[in-house]
């Protein structure tokens, strides 16, 4: 530069040659310290990506995202789902028993309102569980997680529906772990029967003849033995680890139910029997208007994927794909596949079992009772298809009870915090391998409660109150919140032509919900009459 002039503002002194090397030199030194920092001994490119997503995302929606990776390296928890395990989860939650009453509540309403009905609660259930799938996080997508339901609710609606949520779920679930305890002694007891049957046909058709009930079991002994294997596998600690039972229980599902479809086509086949009617079975009207509502309750008892969908969706590894995370889409993508296999399961089964007993359908296709009702042969195909039954029941059982300590325990731990009663961990270990981890607050709340719901034994009628409990808990869980939350995090006018017709659908399920209920608690009513404790009801011949 010339003596005597000076350098302009927008002038930029020049960049030697060893100035510049120096600079690289600088620059490859850090990016090596760096390096050695990283763990696996080269440059953390996938933290580099993550880091630069997240300032991409920050950068577009104007407020900071938090993407799938960074929850989990900051949560220490475990999330090792899939749509598979999801599906299993779901599957293992909705078919239960409940499926081997669905004869009967087709045959309540006929041919015609029987399925189509049946079709109308599947679909229901099917688009508000997609949209309960987006409350998993809020803002919808990209906000923080909402690990169970009444999070969900807090999240979006307020504290104050958190209360309604909870308390609806988690009486729903703990009915519903009583119901699985019966019916399991019931399975249990129709296997004790049929031997016994085909043991001493002389000494049953003996019985019979005079007027008596042969081969009489209590359900009692066989409750306590499901609650001690209850006692046992509720000390696994987490839902995520129930999985693999979750896939065999969902396998078994699809055994007995295949079972009872082959015995349906074999029956069917045969000749001289009603194979149903289009208004459903003959009875006086007041019985039958009771029979109907009974039946709609079994139909809203069939489908129970809102309880504890969020709690599953939670399980599912995150798997970041642009700035948001897909827990959401996998959870779709296992509602879908859920929602068509337990249904093509329900209606065939239905339907095939009305057709093989017409108006004369028994509760339960495989129970098995001293008039006959229901399979009786080949007695080996029937037993099996108990078994499964009760295989069924031992993992539902885990799926449902699991949110319901995870949340008992928390709240636990958020009172008192970290003690020795609460957080030292006896591993039981099996040749050296850790097999179960155990905490004495875990070992004496799971037990105890496995205690209370076996004292369903007491209740031989507590069926009809588990489908009291199913046919109010249908609408709140299944239709009302979930379009509640859907409105408020889509932010859908008020009576705009969306809003209304939601609307109009949860009005329609509150009014069919109610009258379920109403028809249940006449059922309780009528059965109370007859109620001895520690006692089994066996309808004579």
């Amino acid at each position: 530069m010339p003596q005597g002039q000076s350098r302009g503002c927008g002038d930029v002194a020049p960049v030697t040659k060893r100035e510049s090397r120096a600079a690289a030199i600088s620059l490859w030194t850090q990016t090596r310290f760096e390096s050695r920092k990283s763990t696996s001994g080269a440059l953390d490119l996938k933290g580099l990506r993550s880091q630069q997503q997240l300032q991409y995302c920050t950068d577009h929606s104007g407020t900071e995202a938090t993407t799938a990776s960074d929850e989990a390296a900051s949560q220490p928890e475990h999330r090792t789902g899939t749509v598979l395990t999801a599906t299993a989860h779901l599957i293992t939650t909705v078919i239960g028993s409940g499926i081997l009453s669905l004869t009967w509540a087709i045959s309540t309403m006929g041919w015609v309102a029987g399925p189509v009905l049946l079709l109308a609660f599947a679909a229901v259930t099917w688009y508000t569980s997609l949209l309960l799938t987006d409350a998993h996080r809020h803002p919808k997508g990209s906000g923080p997680r909402n690990r169970t339901y009444p999070e969900a609710v807090q999240a979006i609606l307020g504290s104050k529906w958190w209360w309604f949520c909870a308390s609806v779920q988690y009486t729903k679930i703990v009915v519903i772990n009583v119901g699985d305890t019966i019916t399991a002694g019931i399975s249990m007891v129709a296997v004790r029967r049929a031997h016994c049957f085909h043991s001493q046909p002389q000494e049953v058709a003996i019985i019979e003849a005079n007027g008596g009930i042969a081969c009489q079991v209590s359900n009692s002994p066989f409750m306590l033995m499901f609650g001690a294997f209850q006692i046992i596998l509720s000390q696994i600690p987490h839902l995520d680890d129930f999985w693999l039972m979750s896939v065999v229980v969902a396998l078994v599902s699809f055994a007995y139910t295949s079972i009872g479809l082959g015995l349906s086509i074999g029956k069917t086949s045969e000749s001289g029997h009603s194979f149903g009617s289009l208004g459903g079975r003959q009875e006086a009207p007041v019985n039958k208007v009771w029979a109907i509502l009974t039946g709609l309750g079994s139909f809203a008892f069939a489908y129970e994927f809102s309880i504890v969908l969020l709690e599953i969706q939670d399980t599912l590894k995150p798997t970041p794909s642009g700035c948001r995370p897909t827990e959401g889409k996998q959870m779709k993508q296992a509602t879908n596949f859920a929602i068509l296999v337990t249904t093509a399961f329900y209606l065939s089964l239905g339907c095939l079992g009305y057709s093989a007993f017409g108006d004369q359908a028994p509760i339960n296709l495989l129970n098995v009772g001293s008039s006959g009702e229901g399979f009786v042969k080949p007695q080996w195909l029937v037993d099996c298809a108990n078994v499964f039954v009760i295989i069924n029941m031992l993992g539902g059982y885990q799926v449902l009870a699991q949110p319901w300590f995870a949340f008992v325990e928390n709240a636990v731990y958020r009172r008192f915090g970290r003690t020795h009663f609460t957080h030292t961990e006896l591993v039981v270990s099996i040749r050296g391998t850790p097999w179960l981890r155990l905490t004495l607050f875990r070992l004496v709340w799971r037990t105890a409660y496995v205690c209370l719901t076996t004292l369903a034994m007491l209740l031989p009628f507590f069926n009809d109150v588990v489908g009291l409990i199913g046919a109010m808990g249908f609408w709140p869980l299944a239709v009302f919140l979930p379009i509640e939350m859907h409105i408020r995090q889509a932010e859908v006018p008020i009576w705009q032509c969306k809003w209304v017709c939601l609307q109009t659908l949860s009005i329609m399920c509150a009014i069919v919900s109610l009258a379920a209920g109403v028809g249940a608690v006449a059922q309780i009513i009528v059965s109370c009459k007859d109620f001895v404790p520690f006692q089994t009801h066996y309808n004579s011949s």
